[in-house]
């Protein structure tokens, strides 16, 4: 039977909410349960779950909805009981906050007059209400939001740049500047080599595996993936390109990219040919051949900052950064088992493995999303689990193990299956212990197909540092000591997954070569809001999730929390109307 209750006027950002759901979710005697806010699309959310109730009609988006599916009744109190316990240990743990928390923009500003920064991570359909107002009070965006419309990030990002500002976002999920991580960020040290990049998990890889090989970053600036779209036009990319090469401690640029719009990442390209410092780029997908003047593509994210690295170091730069050892320990395959299962809860990663595997099969190095897969065939899947259509209500699965763990099992249970692909991504934001979360689900999957006479190869590779909370050392420890084979980054992993099946990338030698004669020049101005941002920790009103304030906090940034709230109780007459009479 299936019971809801609503809890009018209490508010909560929707991560701690998916927190929550995932809490009380282990309760034994409970069949499922869902905790959000009382939104339209939530609503949806709860009728493909299957938990829609004629009481959730109710529900207004400032109200909170717990419906619960159980045979047993009196689980329901005990349900409300452990949600009011969580809600309440977050307000303890909120009183010894070090930082100014307000309800208006007003209050922010005059709490933190020298605010450069909005951090916004409200609901998508709020997110760019929120942006325009911050661009209005000439701040910089950094949208953490997702489910933004084109339309608006392309009117955001137009009036930013005419501003002097940027739009990090949306759907930027990672950010450093000046050695302060941003939302789901890794622990970098600070170093000469200035980052910007069109892809979350592609900055995490490359400034980890930076930091690990002992450089550091200046800056890492999150675009948001469609920045190199069509319509767009990398507003952002230019504008940080450009930033980054006026930067004085910053030496060295590196680009990184899902796979753009052509004609965009031809204009990029040719801006990084008339900057005077030298850039790695790697456009995920492109396999090149050579290098040309300044400019240095990388094929793979490891590629990408050991590039990085030796440009830093001033060495001479290799042909091919690609090389290894993947080789893994012997597995006895069946003649069946000839296919690789990568489960990723980072969307770059699993595009990198998916290029890589499809490029090692002969079929070229261009990746499509499908239903959440960027790679089907003969067998071999990537799924990139962090995709929409796996965390519609649900938190993403570097938070949660339970959709990794259903698919570990699901991979184990099919014949071909020969290997397990897996990532895990720490730093700030991340599950605490991803390892001890999902050992379990590996060794049962494992267990299960050794029943039937398989043999499966589980290989993984850890994205963090040792200075993240988790620390690099002790999360791969952990997986090396419950017999899952190691890898120092992604590139190496898919490899070695490669080589269990008997396959293996040919990689190209890079020639240098001039580069090509530059068909235009470009205005390098750079303006003063992005340079102050720049040469300065940044000053932050966070809009939305609370916990983002620790990383800002505990790395020298300064921050007033905006417990924000919609506007009219979320009526979406009402806030229309309220919003074109201010």
């Amino acid at each position: 039977m299936i019971h809801t209750i609503i809890k009018k006027n209490s508010y909560q950002d929707s991560i701690n909410l998916m927190l929550l759901t995932n809490a009380v979710s282990a309760t034994e005697g409970i069949n499922k349960v869902q905790v959000m806010m009382g939104t339209p699309a939530n609503k949806d959310i709860f009728k493909s779950a299957g938990l829609y109730t004629e009481e959730l009609e109710k529900a207004e988006s400032n109200d909170m909805a717990i419906v619960v599916d159980t045979d047993d009744e009196s689980k329901v109190a005990e349900i409300l009981a452990k949600a009011d316990e969580y809600l309440e240990n977050q307000a303890i743990s909120g009183d010894s906050e070090t930082f100014e928390t307000v309800r208006t923009w007003d209050r922010a500003t005059k709490a933190q007059p020298n605010a450069n920064l909005a951090l916004i991570s409200v609901p998508g359909q709020y997110a760019a209400e929120e942006a325009d107002k911050a661009l209005d009070l000439g701040l910089h965006a950094f949208m953490f939001s997702d489910n933004v419309s084109l339309e608006d990030e392309v009117k955001l990002k137009k009036k930013a740049h005419e501003k002097g500002l940027m739009v990090m976002g949306p759907d930027s999920g990672t950010g450093i500047l000046d050695g302060v991580p941003i939302a789901f960020a890794n622990v970098v040290n600070k170093g000469k080599i200035g980052v910007v990049g069109a892809s979350g998990t592609g900055i995490q890889e490359v400034t980890t595996i930076i930091d690990r090989l002992g450089e550091g970053v200046s800056h890492a600036i999150g675009t948001g993936g469609r920045d190199l779209n069509e319509a767009i036009g990398a507003i952002t990319m230019m504008d940080a390109i450009k930033a980054l090469e006026a930067h004085q401690q910053t030496d060295i640029i590196a680009v990184i990219s899902k796979p753009p719009a052509k004609e965009v990442r031809d204009e990029v390209v040719e801006l990084l040919h008339n900057v005077s410092k030298p850039v790695v780029a790697i456009f995920l997908g492109e396999k090149p051949t050579q290098y040309e003047g300044n400019v240095y593509q990388a094929y793979t994210l490891e590629e990408t900052a050991r590039i990085a690295v030796d440009l830093a170091r001033g060495n001479e730069i290799k042909p091919d950064y690609n090389d290894g050892d993947h080789e893994a320990k012997t597995i006895n395959l069946k003649p069946e088992q000839t296919a690789i299962k990568g489960l990723y809860s980072g969307g770059t990663l699993a595009s990198e493995a998916a290029v890589l595997i499809s490029d090692a099969m002969g079929l070229g190095s261009g990746i499509k999303n499908e239903e959440g897969f960027v790679l089907k065939h003969e067998g071999h899947e990537v799924a990139d689990l962090g995709d929409d259509m796996y965390t519609q209500g649900k938190p993403h699965p570097m938070i949660d193990p339970e959709t990794r763990a259903s698919f570990i099992e699901k991979a184990a249970e099919d014949e071909k299956t020969a290997v397990i692909l897996l990532d895990f991504v720490i730093g700030y934001g991340s599950h605490a212990d991803m390892p001890s979360a999902l050992i379990p689900s590996i060794n049962k999957a494992v267990a299960a197909a050794k029943e039937k006479g398989r043999e499966i190869a589980v290989i993984a590779s850890v994205c963090g540092t040792n200075n993240d909370p988790q620390n690099y050392q002790d999360q791969k420890k952990q997986l090396t000591e419950a017999g899952i084979i190691v890898k120092d980054n992604n590139n190496q992993a898919v490899r070695t997954a490669l080589s269990v099946i008997g396959l293996q990338v040919e990689d190209a030698q890079k020639a240098h070569v001039d580069a090509p004669e530059s068909t235009r020049t470009f205005d390098l101005t750079v303006s003063e809001a992005v340079q102050t941002l720049l040469n300065n920790k940044p000053t932050v009103i966070n809009v939305g999730v609370k916990s983002f304030t620790d990383a800002i906090i505990g790395h020298g940034g300064r921050v007033v929390q905006y417990d924000w709230r919609p506007i009219a109780g979320g009526n979406e007459r009402m806030r229309k109307i309220l919003n074109l009479l201010k």
